[in-house]
């Protein structure tokens, strides 16, 4: 995330040519500033908040203009936001003997008729990378904040999931919305705590983890929450449409940006390594990204990922 990329020397730094304001808004530097002095505060003491010291230092973090000398039609580099590999992904699926995947954006959302984010897409042989780049060029500023990804080393993990539920057959909707409210009243009715004598025990012993809602299929079994490789979309704003190559074919989706890896009030998707970090402030959004209503996917052709892809938000 964010960086450092294989990048050869030699190659152009992608950038943002389209015409809009891209000298008002945050500094890099300052966004980054801002997370650690509010990541500290809450390690110090999650309920205390900033001391008034840090307060004070988190108000000279402010948007403004902050590059008057950069005009609309200048172009300004893209920020580095994911560099993935083939032999860490095995859903990720690109053109013929391409094993990397790097991931641009623009980090003002005013781009196109909907007015988002602007997405780039570089496909490499990572091996065809002899003098790599050692800085990571970056605009002086930002729109917002949240379209600047924290630099982290990404922990792949693959895991099984199922269509979105309005994707499926009405029979099938039926039979799961049966099976929901069966599986509710015979947890309502159930006084079988396992090895524990009485409700307390059980209780007592699940310590202060978040409260398990009832088990369903849209949030515990169709599609995980978090930044993920192929897989299946949600469609819970919009409800289901079609995304079209230009090419006629359907596409289907490469790279899904969320805003957190796990929501509060379920454990389902919560890995077991991050179990005890449930209740730390931000602990569920490590990238510090969000994009649009919070949820971005990027789609591309099956059938040739050099076509140009498409963006749905959620």
């Amino acid at each position: 995330m964010a960086g450092p990329f294989l990048w050869p020397s030699a190659e152009p730094w992608p950038v943002c040519t389209a015409s809009h304001d891209k000298s008002t808004g945050h500094r890099p530097a300052d966004v980054r500033e801002e997370r650690r002095i509010l990541d500290a505060a809450w390690q110090r003491d999650p309920r205390g908040g900033p001391s008034e010291a840090e307060r004070e230092a988190l108000s000279t973090l402010q948007p403004g203009l902050h590059a008057p000398e950069i005009g609309d039609e200048e172009p300004i580099p893209l920020l580095a936001a994911a560099q993935l590999f083939t032999r860490d992904i095995p859903d990720l699926n690109g053109p013929e003997g391409c094993d990397l995947l790097q991931v641009f954006w623009c980090p003002f959302e005013v781009h196109g008729p909907d007015r988002t984010i602007d997405v780039v897409l570089k496909w490499r042989h990572s091996q065809d990378v002899a003098d790599i780049r050692s800085d990571v060029p970056e605009p002086v500023v930002v729109g917002r904040k949240e379209c600047v990804p924290v630099t982290c080393v990404l922990d792949p993990e693959q895991v099984v999931e199922h269509e979105y539920v309005g994707m499926l057959s009405h029979e099938l909707q039926e039979s799961i919305e049966v099976w929901e409210e069966e599986l509710l009243d015979t947890e309502d009715d159930s006084e079988d705590f396992g090895s524990y004598d009485s409700y307390e025990e059980y209780e007592a012993a699940s310590g202060d983890g978040p409260e398990q809602s009832e088990l369903t299929y849209q949030h515990d079994l169709s599609i995980p929450p978090g930044w993920k490789v192929g897989g299946f979309a949600s469609w819970h704003l919009t409800g289901p449409a079609p995304v079209t190559c230009s090419c006629g074919v359907a596409m289907r989706p490469l790279l899904t940006v969320h805003d957190r890896e796990w929501d509060s009030g379920t454990l389902s998707w919560v890995p077991l390594e991050d179990r005890d970090s449930v209740h730390i402030m931000g602990a569920n959004v490590p990238t510090g990204v969000y994009l649009g209503r919070g949820l971005m996917r990027v789609f591309t052709c099956h059938e040739d990922p050099t076509h140009p892809h498409r963006l749905s938000f959620q």
